[in-house]
């Protein structure tokens, strides 16, 4: 059996400790001297020890009592502790970009640059940008459309950015906070809920399609015929009560050329994600594209 302080010193802590772990119930007591004093045995080192070891990693004094509590314990915040760890080093290495960023730019673009960062947190949240979509897109779309829709639109930052990305984040998440679209002047026609459109069925469809798009926008292939168009006319056909036939896609390419664009947010959203995930936007154009090219063949 062995004192506080020698206990203390084969531990390689201190007194203070030793006394602050056993009177929080963390290190049993062995029996007491005749005096009075504690008195500890092994087990205590070897417990003090592991004590140490997981302080060490910086886990809290809560999380210890559950792991000498519980041994199954130790997984679960093991993968606790590493998820904090990694989302303080995102945050860190958000700010280094950002600091770069601000570093490497020209004196006159600073205080822009300087403001636009300044509105981001570290690491940044998509929940602005989940929110335009929420104020864009129509109302009462089943929750697994909504869900799929905002998987594609909202792009996700990276982990390790550089500082063009963390410049184009920033711009976009001005954006989708200033002026937003007001009323129906500035939403799509197949929105409205006068036109007859089922927007829950569109954009099922609209989301199979631009996965059916995207392949070929990655291999750089030119927009052509294939199952990608069919499925972009065959939901917006659906939705609407039509038939696909070659007039309702001279009239679906003259609708998709005067809806109103977000051009700005799918530009900003590719300068963040980079070419190998195509945005829903450049899908969309690519599908658009490919439908006035078969059109016009087929009225030639």
């Amino acid at each position: 059996m062995w004192s506080i302080g020698e206990l203390a010193e084969r531990a390689g802590v201190t007194v203070k400790t030793v006394r602050f772990y056993s009177d929080g119930g963390l290190l049993p007591e062995g029996r007491r001297s005749a005096g009075g004093h504690r008195r500890y045995g092994p087990e205590a080192l070897d417990r003090l020890r592991l004590i140490r070891s997981l302080r060490t990693l910086d886990v809290p004094v809560t999380d210890v009592n559950r792991i000498l509590d519980r041994e199954d314990a130790l997984e679960d915040v093991v993968a606790d502790r590493l998820r904090e760890v990694g989302s303080h080093l995102a945050a860190l290495r958000w700010r280094e970009a950002a600091l770069r960023l601000i570093q490497d730019c020209a004196p006159h673009e600073r205080a822009e640059r300087l403001r636009l960062v300044g509105a981001v947190s570290s690491p940044p949240s998509t929940a602005a940008l989940a929110r335009f979509w929420r104020c864009w897109l129509p109302p009462r779309l089943p929750a697994r459309v909504l869900s799929a829709v905002l998987e594609r639109s909202v792009p996700q930052p990276p982990d390790d950015p550089s500082p063009a990305q963390v410049l184009a984040f920033a711009r976009l998440h001005a954006f989708v906070t200033g002026d937003c679209f007001d009323g129906t002047g500035c939403q799509p026609v197949v929105h409205r809920p006068d036109t007859g459109y089922r927007p829950a069925v569109l954009y099922d469809g609209l989301v199979e399609a631009f996965a059916l798009a995207a392949p070929h926008l990655t291999a750089h292939r030119p927009p052509h015929e294939g199952e990608a168009l069919d499925c972009f006319v065959d939901a917006h056909a659906r939705a609407s009560g039509a038939k696909d036939t070659p007039a309702f896609r001279r009239g679906l390419g003259r609708m998709l050329a005067t809806e109103p664009r977000i051009d700005r947010y799918w530009q900003l959203t590719a300068e963040l994600t980079g070419p190998s995930r195509p945005t829903a936007g450049a899908c969309h154009d690519w599908l658009h594209t490919a439908l006035d090219d078969r059109s016009a063949r087929s009225a030639a």
